[in-house]
């Protein structure tokens, strides 16, 4: 097989998202399964909806637009606020998009009366997190001008948390987004089929049995594929962790002092990297770098030691015996290095269900 490659076991998504889905399910809340990690896989996107996620979202609207030319059947969602330089495309392929700024939901409904379609538009509410969000008490003048455009549904409120800030989901801003939905209902006289209240931050919360209010929805990707929660990054009960693993190769194996020597200055990304000296040992090098992966979001095999790393090459030694050229090493990914890896042309996907390889694709 290509190296380095990602090996995706949708069998381990597929248990992960029906996992999840159903103990959410219990608590009154359905799941968006957020595909913008899996640069618009429709391998997964499909897994996502056999397990039951009542519809996909995605950040970027390139992803959903090669999710529709794959015709994966559902509901799409943009999640980040739409470029308005965008906004005839996001009519175009999405059902809802969520949005901050009234004068990018006024080009949307230009957009869709020139198509002669709706388009749903959730608001997003600043919480605390101080990323996407309009501030609260601005919140009802944004949803009165919203009603009155025309081809424009007001489909719900969201907020989003913890991602620029670490501002984590609780019973306080919870309670907040419940109280805001009830309090447009109630202003407006409508109803809000939608009040999405974050994503994989979120599980803590909505697994601890706090009173969810009018949460009836989250947007969760991370915990999914990764199967952890994304406060401390602790495992989900019942979860995997390795339904996703980065595959390298080895291409060079020497034994090396590990001191550098000569007169040494930053490196080719801006450090001064400052290293123990433990006498000769035997490095490896492996073809990825930073170009293709976080290295610092790697956990490798047991043994394997990460020793640093350039655009194009992973260094590492091995506490268990020395790799030969050719060799093949295997990571655990978090979420940044997923992301990367995920993005980059010259890292391979094969798609597995469990050891049975279905697929190998090189997205390009």
């Amino acid at each position: 097989m290509s190296a380095p490659r990602l090996e995706i076991d949708l069998g381990k998504i597929h248990h992960n998202a029906r996992t999840v889905v159903d103990r959410l399910a219990k608590r009154g809340i359905s799941v968006t399964g957020v595909a913008k990690a899996a640069l618009s896989s429709s391998e997964i996107a499909h897994e996502l909806l056999l397990a039951g996620v009542s519809d996909l979202g995605d950040s970027r609207i390139e992803n959903i637009e090669a999710m529709r030319r794959a015709d994966v059947p559902t509901r799409m969602s943009l999640i980040r606020s739409p470029m308005i330089s965008q906004a005839k495309r996001v009519v175009a392929s999405t059902d809802i998009s969520f949005n901050t700024e009234i004068a990018v939901v006024r080009r949307l409904s230009l957009e869709a009366q020139k198509m002669d379609r709706m388009h749903a538009v959730v608001l997003m509410v600043e919480l605390g997190d101080l990323r996407e969000g309009i501030m609260p008490d601005h919140l009802v003048a944004t949803v009165r001008e919203t009603l009155g455009l025309p081809n424009i549904v007001l489909k719900g409120l969201g907020t989003n948390l913890a991602c620029r800030s670490g501002a984590s989901p609780d019973d306080t801003n919870m309670g907040e987004l419940s109280r805001l939905a009830e309090l447009i209902e109630a202003t407006f006289d409508i109803s809000l089929e939608i009040v999405s209240g974050g994503n994989s931050a979120n599980l803590q919360w909505a697994f601890s049995g706090a009173d969810t209010g009018r949460i009836n929805n989250l947007r969760l990707g991370e915990s999914i594929l990764l199967g952890r929660e994304a406060l401390q990054r602790h495992v989900i009960d019942g979860l995997h962790t390795d339904a996703i693993t980065l595959v390298a190769e080895v291409i060079e194996s020497k034994i090396k002092p590990t001191q550098p020597w000569g007169n040494l200055a930053e490196n080719a990304f801006g450090k001064c990297p400052v290293v123990k000296d433990r006498g000769a040992i035997r490095q490896s090098i492996l073809a990825i770098g930073i170009q293709d992966v976080d290295p610092s979001g790697l956990s490798p095999s047991k043994g394997i030691e990460i020793l640093g790393s350039s655009s194009d090459h992973l260094v590492v030694t091995s506490s268990v015996g020395g790799e030969a050229v050719g060799d093949e090493i295997m990571f655990q990914l978090n979420y940044s290095a997923l992301l990367r890896a995920m993005t980059s042309p010259f890292v391979a996907k094969s798609y597995e269900w469990g050891s049975k390889v279905s697929k190998l694709r090189q997205i390009a």
